[in-house]
């Protein structure tokens, strides 16, 4: 079996017990297909980058699952003929499945320790603050040479 990722924009004015339905239909379909589903990840509500089916905005949801071609030919068709789908791509992932940056996962949350998440909440601090420290050195040095010129 193959590690496939699909990502499905569903339209963005389905929401509610409707959203929950189709993205339960499609770990559905993968299921009754033999698929095994690795993760789903819901993105959320996103703008898209261009206008598809007169929608400028969609919601984003990922399935990583292990699967045979056939089954992949077989969702996709499901995927085209469901009027919720805006939009879908398939990728076979080669070297398995590893989890985006976009959503933290329920499992992950409850087993990482104190420790683990301090960490993680330091390094995109310390990035921003070291972004700051550029821009600050930029600007007395723009600053510098203005003096020098006059």
């Amino acid at each position: 079996m193959r590690t496939y990722e699909t990502i499905i924009i569903i339209h963005p004015e389905t929401a509610g017990d409707a959203y929950t339905g189709v993205v339960d239909k499609y770990k559905g379909i993968l299921d009754e297909l033999g698929a095994s589903t690795i993760a789903v990840e819901e993105w959320g509500t996103r703008k898209m980058a261009y206008i598809v089916k007169k929608q400028e905005r969609g919601t984003y949801v990922l399935f990583a699952y292990e699967g045979n071609p056939d089954s992949i030919r077989e969702l996709e068709r499901r995927l085209r003929i469901d009027d919720n789908v805006i939009k879908f791509m398939t990728v076979q992932l080669e070297g398995g499945y590893e989890p985006s940056g976009f959503v933290r996962k329920v499992e992950e949350s409850e087993t990482a320790s104190p420790a683990k998440e301090e960490s993680s909440e330091k390094a995109p601090e310390a990035k921003k603050e070291a972004a700051k420290e550029e821009a600050a050195e930029e600007a007395s040095d723009s600053a510098k040479t203005e003096e020098e010129t006059a």
